[in-house]
């Protein structure tokens, strides 16, 4: 982390002038407890800006988002899980729309100020009558906590994260939260993620912001090589901070993009952590690139290589698995160039094998994060993606999922 940026406590409510709510609207059944129905709003109106999955086939909450934003005049966000309002046609839309306008009929808003997201199941419709009777049950106030738990489907932990900048002489904080384990593959990673802000920006600031930030975290992000119908990253600005307002091109709008990606790469490597059965993460740090986009291509061609991921959760030192990856990436490329190591375990030099002791470098990979380091010796570019190992518990939960 930048001296400049400070880690802080408090996740999504960590910024000034947020609430949240959450209830079980018994989203996937009658029965239970969950709680699958998550309300975030800000006090005043924000900049906003998303990020959206790059999945032709789009589901209706993220149709909703990428209609009103980028905005200057946001205020909530309304979400549910177990239950992704993709593929159902227009029928889904008209649902999504719905989910808005009781939102904002809550709130006292127009229906166009709040957002909306979905994750679950694909295919079925949402259970309106249920949804309905949720949202007039939600209450905002403090517990984070709780909406945290209302977004998530397979994860098995929360996901959150915050951070502080001074801007202007006053503090602009940053939080976030996410939700992710699988069908997670860059453009993005099913995720979902909401950054809170009480940062005062000007809202031209956020869309190329939001999208560096997105491309240097869940962009390099890869759990399983699928990409979701419903992810979406939004990042909401409130202005509650008091800084006087950041203006595009500045210092103070590259702070303030640095925060957001501090955040983000947090949340990302925690989803990486929590990938659906992973037992260990994987950072691939690609460097010696001819240039960043190579680097980036090389990191997450590794990171996505099912049999690198098997080989992992072996500790198998399979090295060739490694080059075989390289080698499909469509980067510039000199094989003899290539080095490569795993938990600072020299493995080959020169796109040859430096003769390794093969049961020194499987225990060194016996870890719970292991790190393949690349250098492709061709310039000064570096890049790092992150993921997992793929276990048979991966196998498992998938083959079950609506069962």
């Amino acid at each position: 982390m930048s001296a400049s940026i400070r880690d802080i406590e408090g996740g999504l409510l960590a910024p000034k002038g947020w609430r949240v709510a959450a209830v079980c609207a018994h989203v996937k059944g009658s029965s239970g407890d969950k709680l699958d129905l998550g309300l975030l709003a800000s006090e005043t109106d924000c900049a906003a800006a998303g990020v959206f999955t790059q999945n032709k086939v789009a589901a209706a909450p993220v149709r909703w988002c990428r209609r009103h934003v980028p905005s200057s005049s946001i205020r909530a966000v309304i979400v549910n899980s177990g239950n992704a309002n993709a593929c159902t046609g227009e029928q889904g839309w008209r649902d999504a729309a719905e989910m808005a306008s009781a939102a904002a009929a809550l709130l006292g808003l127009e229906a166009s100020q709040v957002l909306v997201a979905s994750t679950g199941v694909i295919g079925v419709p949402l259970p309106m009558d249920r949804l309905r009777a949720g949202i007039k049950q939600l209450q905002l106030g403090a517990g984070g906590e709780s909406f945290n738990d209302a977004i998530m489907t397979t994860d098995t932990r929360r996901k959150q994260a915050s951070a502080a900048v001074t801007i202007g002489g006053h503090e602009v904080r940053v939080g976030g939260v996410a939700k992710g384990a699988g069908m997670i593959h860059p453009n993005m990673a099913t995720m979902l993620c909401f950054i809170t802000s009480d940062a005062a920006v000007d809202a031209s600031v956020l869309p190329e912001a939001v999208k560096r930030a997105a491309d240097r975290s869940f962009n390099m992000l890869t759990v399983d090589g699928d990409t979701s119908t419903n992810d979406t990253l939004l990042v909401l600005c409130n202005g509650a901070a008091g800084n006087p307002v950041v203006k595009a091109g500045t210092p103070e709008a590259d702070l303030l993009e640095h925060a957001i990606e501090t955040v983000a790469l947090s949340l990302a490597r925690q989803m990486a952590a929590d990938g659906e059965g992973a037992s260990k993460s994987l950072d691939v740090v690609v460097s010696g690139a001819a240039s960043e986009a190579d680097a980036r291509a090389a990191a997450r061609a590794v990171a996505s290589s099912n049999l690198v991921k098997c080989a992992v959760y072996g500790n198998d030192p399979n090295w060739g698995r490694v080059m075989m990856a390289l080698g499909n990436a469509g980067i510039e490329l000199d094989e003899g160039r290539i080095s490569l190591s795993i938990n600072g375990q020299p493995m080959a030099s020169g796109g040859v094998t430096t003769g390794f002791d093969p049961a020194a470098v499987s225990k060194a990979m016996n870890t719970e994060v292991v790190t393949i380091e690349v250098d492709l010796g061709l310039g000064s570019a570096r890049a790092t993606a992150l993921g997992c190992d793929m276990t048979r518990e991966y196998v498992t939960i998938n083959a079950d999922y609506t069962t």
